[in-house]
């Protein structure tokens, strides 16, 4: 695929024409419609705004993009294995060194997306913190209503969860509520992780440094199943296959779901996940809205379907599933209204490079 023509086209017949114009009205004249048709040969033909946005053009912008996102992905998960060490990954010194390492390539991550806007000369319209979801416009909504209407696809997860618990609702919003948990939680290396850190930077890399890089390639569409590829990978390696924990102590809810699953099913799992989470921050235009959605769901692990198969309560659970998934597809268009949140920044970027009809943007 060849690069747009990054100047003008020479116009054809230039000298001609400007003799004609040096010549003045008489040589028009004598020419009749000849005179005419030499100017308007002349003039270069207006490019279009996409093509002065695109800079060398797409294919060397889906280039750039794949080969950015792919170095992302790969900084990532290499961060995670530059510590050699023989302890488990669960062992509070290896939390933190990957704590390290983790936060410094999340923290350059943004560097990035400014060294692929210097190669692609693509314009944004936005700052760069905008286009990554760091706003003030509409931040309530988004921190509230995707969390709501991931809780609400959980339905039946979490009335398992209650009905497996050994403490009733008064017992454990005191817990919830009590500061005391909360330090314990703090200082709680594998919560931190779980909870805060592991959201944090997979949301900022995986979902707002590469959906800017890959929507003006593929279009938001495309992007929301392409992103979740390179997001598979720093879930792919084996020891991250593994158990689920929600561990409570002191009364605290106890359950856990211990299962190993296949490393095709977590990337699998990972995927979609990653899907849903692209899709809300397209929608929202926010950052705070997938990771409070990417925290709530590694607390909760995935719905532990074949334990409600053989649940005492099993039909009023399974009830509690399905309607929980009917109602998540109900309102997932609604939740997500980009009328709610304000202006979209990877709306307003494809609206720039001349895409003003992306479905998703309204």
């Amino acid at each position: 695929m060849t690069p747009r023509a990054s100047g003008r086209r020479r116009p054809r017949g230039g000298w001609v024409a400007s003799l004609l114009r040096a010549a003045g009205p008489g040589a028009m004249a004598a020419l009749g419609g000849d005179g005419l048709r030499l100017l308007s040969v002349s003039r270069p033909e207006r490019q279009p705004e996409s093509t002065a946005l695109g800079g060398p053009g797409p294919g060397l912008c889906c280039w750039v993009s794949v080969f950015s996102c792919l170095s992302l992905a790969c900084s990532y998960v290499g961060s995670l294995y530059v510590w050699k060490s023989e302890l488990p990954r669960d062992h509070p010194a290896v939390i933190k060194r990957r704590f390290t390492s983790v936060l410094v390539v999340s923290s350059l991550s943004p560097l990035c997306v400014l060294l692929w806007r210097e190669l692609t000369g693509i314009q944004p319209g936005t700052s760069l913190f905008t286009l990554m979801g760091f706003r003030l416009e509409g931040i309530f909504p988004a921190a509230l209503l995707p969390l709501l209407l991931t809780m609400i696809l959980f339905l039946g997860p979490l009335m398992q969860l209650s009905m497996d618990c050994p403490c009733d609702l008064a017992d454990g919003l005191k817990v919830v509520l009590a500061p005391r948990s909360w330090a314990h939680c703090l200082t709680d290396m594998r919560w931190l992780r779980n909870q805060v850190i592991a959201p944090l930077t997979e949301e900022l890399v995986f979902r707002a440094c590469m959906l800017p890089m890959l929507a003006p390639c593929t279009g938001l569409g495309p992007a929301v199943f392409t992103c979740p590829l390179f997001f598979g990978v720093a879930s792919f390696p084996p020891e991250q296959c593994g158990e689920h924990l929600l561990v409570c102590r002191k009364g605290i809810q106890v359950w856990s779901l211990a299962a190993s699953p296949s490393p095709a099913f977590q990337f699998s799992y990972t995927a979609v996940f990653g899907a849903y989470t692209a899709f809300l921050f397209i929608r929202t235009g926010h950052l705070i809205g997938p990771v409070l959605c990417h925290s709530f769901c590694n607390y909760m692990g995935f719905p532990a379907v074949c334990a409600a198969l053989e649940h005492p309560q099993r039909r009023p659970l399974l009830a509690g599933y399905a309607l929980g998934v009917g109602l998540f597809l109900l309102l997932l268009q609604p939740l997500t209204d980009p009328k709610l949140y304000g202006s979209l920044p990877l709306c307003v970027l494809l609206e720039q490079a001349g895409d003003s009809e992306a479905p998703l943007c309204s």
